[in-house]
């Protein structure tokens, strides 16, 4: 074990936050590089490793202070472990010493300025494990509910409120998903041909599921998580510059997410709690996101069919490009919502565009739309319905209604921002 720095300044509720930041960004990464060394079918086995480095940081890092490159610590930990449980394994036996050397060359020591070494037509193994998570073997709720747990770090809790279903039921998925690959022979590799284009809507899935809990975090401590954004991005930007994967949906979904990506910067105010788009200091926005996500939308129209992330890049560059919230074009956004939802018949989707008809024909029609949206989708366990109905309530002055709204909003978020402003308009509602 590599040694640790004296650090006793730092509580143990400190370096488990740390910690948990840190796993976030490199679990998926170490998953990957394991899973390609001992193959899909061993890929229970890659997250146990993973996982097991973790703990041992958070067993040690409050004792021992954090090391200096905690990235570093986490991999060579992980290193040993899979090591360890290879020479456990009796059909590895025969082969241990070939397996081994190549995870000491995949997998460098501490000290060591080299990273991972990738090969192959995509040179990077998370998009292969995405891949892998999105082999037609599998159903799609269970591709993106594996990807998420193995290139995320999700729990099942947070995927479930990701997918608006239970925890019980994803970590059934999660089981089901991991056992189907490793009884059908995935491979870890990216397909060609068309079977790369079938197997793409999966991982465009995943990849913007991942961001989108970057840019609404579903549980924790942070609202937004920066991270995950950039993640994605990377990701969707290495399949754009594949000359096989660079088709038209994907340049509209790296638009999308550049687009949204651009307004991370003003979406929290000074303690930390969420912005609505109307409240955003628009010149913080990111110009230079701002125009490669407007480049992208640009190039997605190469291609015959109109896929969502065409009409939801399209939404977003409508409020990019508005010079604030009153020129904003609401008729033009409606329109848009109205072609997705004919392709996409999603909770969200009705959510979302249940807040366009507000502002385009006035609250009453906006809460006609909700009211019709609850019949039909499961939105009534989902926090940002009420904070929706409250909010369209409160704008016709029915501070009642909207207050009874707002804490059943409340009632169903455990994200400490959330809570806050939902509070706040409580308050406000009671005291008006």
């Amino acid at each position: 074990m590599p040694p640790e720095r004296d650090n006793p300044t730092l509580s143990g509720e400190q370096v488990s936050r740390i910690a948990d930041r840190l796993f976030r960004r490199e679990a998926g990464r170490l998953v990957s590089i394991l899973t390609g060394i001992v193959g899909v079918h061993r890929l229970q086995m890659a997250e146990d490793v993973v996982q097991e480095a973790m703990a041992r940081a958070l067993r040690t890092w409050p004792y021992y202070g954090i090391p200096d490159n905690p990235p570093a610590w986490l991999m060579q930990t992980a290193r040993r472990l899979a090591i360890d449980s290879i020479r456990r394994e009796s059909r590895f036996r025969h082969k241990y010493p070939e397996i081994i050397a190549y995870i000491e060359q995949r997998m460098p020591d501490e000290g060591s300025d080299s990273g991972p070494v990738f090969e192959s037509e995509i040179k990077d193994d998370r998009l292969r494990l995405i891949f892998a998570c999105c082999h037609p073997v599998l159903p799609v709720e269970m591709q993106t509910a594996l990807a998420l747990k193995v290139l995320g770090g999700f729990s099942p809790r947070e995927i479930a409120r990701a997918f608006l279903s239970t925890e019980s039921a994803i970590a059934k998925r999660l089981t089901r998903a991991r056992l189907r690959l490793r009884s059908q022979g995935v491979r870890f590799e990216i397909p060609s041909g068309p079977e790369l284009s079938s197997r793409l809507d999966g991982v465009l899935r995943t990849i913007y599921l991942l961001f989108n809990e970057g840019y609404k975090a579903s549980g924790g401590e942070r609202v937004v998580r920066e991270e995950l954004c950039a993640e994605a991005i990377r990701l969707a930007r290495l399949l754009a510059e594949h000359p096989v994967a660079a088709q038209p949906r994907v340049h509209a979904l790296l638009a999308l997410m550049f687009l949204n990506g651009a307004r991370l910067s003003a979406r929290l105010d000074g303690q930390g709690n969420i912005l609505r788009l109307g409240e955003q200091d628009r010149t913080l926005w990111d110009r230079s996101m701002i125009q490669r996500g407007i480049r992208h939308l640009a190039h997605s129209s190469g291609g015959e069919t109109v896929s969502d992330y065409h009409l939801q890049a399209g939404i977003a560059a409508c409020h990019c490009l508005a010079h604030d919230d009153a020129s904003t074009d609401w008729p033009r956004i409606l329109a848009l919502y109205d072609h997705l939802s004919e392709i996409d018949d999603s909770p969200l989707i009705a959510l979302n565009r249940a807040v366009a008809v507000a502002r385009v024909h006035g609250p009453e029609r906006g809460i006609a739309e909700l009211e019709q949206a609850l019949e039909r989708a499961p939105l009534d366990q989902y926090y940002l319905t009420y904070a929706v109905l409250g909010d369209l309530e409160r704008r016709r002055n029915r501070v009642a209604a909207a207050a009874s709204h707002f804490q059943a909003a409340l009632n169903l978020t455990e994200v400490p921002s959330e809570r806050d402003f939902l509070t706040e308009r409580i308050r406000e509602c009671r005291a008006g």
